[in-house]
């Protein structure tokens, strides 16, 4: 009995996919329900499970190739013949047979010692190390100073020193052969080698692009083209913030099992905004206006195969607690590429945190059909003016991205400044203000 492994249905909107790669090679074999083709798509990847426990007896289609929902990737069959990997025969270790001693007398030494056993403990090998062979791990090599030459001036001595020249591999143009500072000074205008990716893959190298990757340059050139946009800047004083996570975080994290962090205070700053401002939370869908009554914050994941933009649902019915959680799971999610359509759909807004990666400002990109996302920068600390006196505080630039089609520069000019003084004064959030 054989069956068909096929594309199954992908989500809405989703018509095709791209075969990643597959998980087993034909003649191996495979568990119901065990992953066995991996699928890329525009916005996930998913893997295709295994219709019955038997052999992967035919692959239909390739790595790389484009398959739609409904398409053969390929059959398992109950009674296919797995491959059988011939395992390396041992050889026993030969007898010796020992002579007997003489008139058949065995002779007892008392003098000798049991033999020691020796445990194998087992040790978790991180990195493959050279092997060395001395007795001892050699430390590492200091600067290679030749003793010999003790005519090292100072200036040459220190700057050996400090940049761990081996000296006696220059070529000294002093009398006797000695260094001196110009030669170490020459070494500067050495040609330095091509990069090791240069080496390895030529001048350039052509590699096409992901599904995923095409479905982001797509949709952010969509943006640039469908919307009007425009970008406002403030900035935001975290001092209110930081000190609140300081003092609570111990108690937050023993009562809630999650650390308090930046992006419960700036989701719960956005959800009161937003219902202040609902154009910012609504789309335009030919020539009307759709406002969302519910607050389901998108947020912007970077991983290894490029950004995805998961949503956290009902973000106006969270705690700080329920939002750090759930912001947590979905991020690990996304790494692992465990995400589902479901995941990644119905976001009314959208928070970008550049700063994670040590960006001090930016204008983000709307992810359409939303109006607005929030760009976070990292936090600096700054010399800025309290009550007539100047202070060091640690600031953070905030940027709001809009559709000006349905915005105007009033609404988005004062809902980026009610986040500001709602971050600035982060007990309004707890009392609803």
């Amino acid at each position: 009995m054989s069956e068909k492994i096929v594309v199954p249905v992908l989500g809405e909107s989703i018509t095709e996919a791209t075969v990643a790669k597959w998980l087993k090679k034909t003649g191996d074999a495979v568990e119901a329900d065990e992953p066995i083709v991996e699928l890329e798509t525009d916005k996930v990847n998913l893997e295709v499970p295994s219709p019955i426990t038997g052999v992967l007896t035919e692959i239909n289609s390739q790595d790389g190739s484009t398959v739609e929902v409904g398409a053969l990737l390929g059959s398992v069959s109950e009674n296919g013949s797995a491959k059988v990997i011939p395992t390396e025969k041992k050889e026993e270790p030969k007898q010796v047979e020992e002579t007997p001693p003489e008139n058949n007398v065995i002779k007892l030494d008392t003098n000798k010692k049991e033999p020691e056993i020796f445990e194998d403990k087992k040790t978790e090998i991180q990195k493959p190390k050279p092997l060395v062979l001395t007795e001892e791990v050699a430390p590492k090599p200091a600067p290679v100073i030749d003793n010999k030459n003790d005519t090292l001036s100072p200036a040459v001595r220190k700057i050996v020193t400090e940049n761990n020249i081996d000296v006696n591999s220059v070529q000294g143009s002093g009398k006797n052969g000695q260094v001196l500072k110009g030669d170490l000074i020459g070494l500067m205008g050495a040609n330095p080698k091509p990069s090791e990716r240069k080496i390895q893959y030529g001048q350039e190298e052509r590699i096409k692009m992901t599904r995923l990757r095409q479905t982001i340059a797509k949709r952010l050139k969509q943006a640039q083209e469908n919307a009007a946009l425009l970008t406002t800047f403030n900035e935001v004083d975290m001092t209110n913030i930081m000190e609140m996570r300081k003092e609570n975080q111990q108690d937050f994290q023993s009562r809630y099992g999650i650390k308090l962090g930046f992006m419960s205070f700036f989701v719960k700053a956005c959800v009161v905004a937003l219902k202040h401002f609902p154009a910012v939370n609504a789309e335009i869908d030919g020539d009307e206006i759709i406002y969302k009554n519910y607050y389901n914050i998108s947020f912007a994941v970077g991983t290894d195969k490029g950004l995805v933009v998961p949503v956290l649902r009902n973000a106006d019915e969270l705690s700080f607690a329920d939002i750090e959680k759930n912001i947590k799971d979905i991020s690990e999610k996304a790494r692992d590429g465990k995400l589902t359509i479901e995941d990644l759909q119905g976001g009314t807004f959208t928070i970008s945190n550049g700063g994670v990666y040590g960006s001090m400002l930016s204008t983000p990109i709307l992810n359409l059909p939303q109006s607005g996302v929030l760009g976070m920068h990292n936090i600096v600390e700054r010399p800025v003016v309290v009550e007539g006196e100047i202070k060091i505080r640690p600031i953070m630039y905030l940027a709001l991205s809009y559709d000006h089609r349905i915005i105007d520069g009033k609404e988005s000019v004062s809902f980026l400044k009610m986040i500001k003084e709602n971050l600035e004064d982060p007990r309004r959030l707890f009392l609803d203000i």
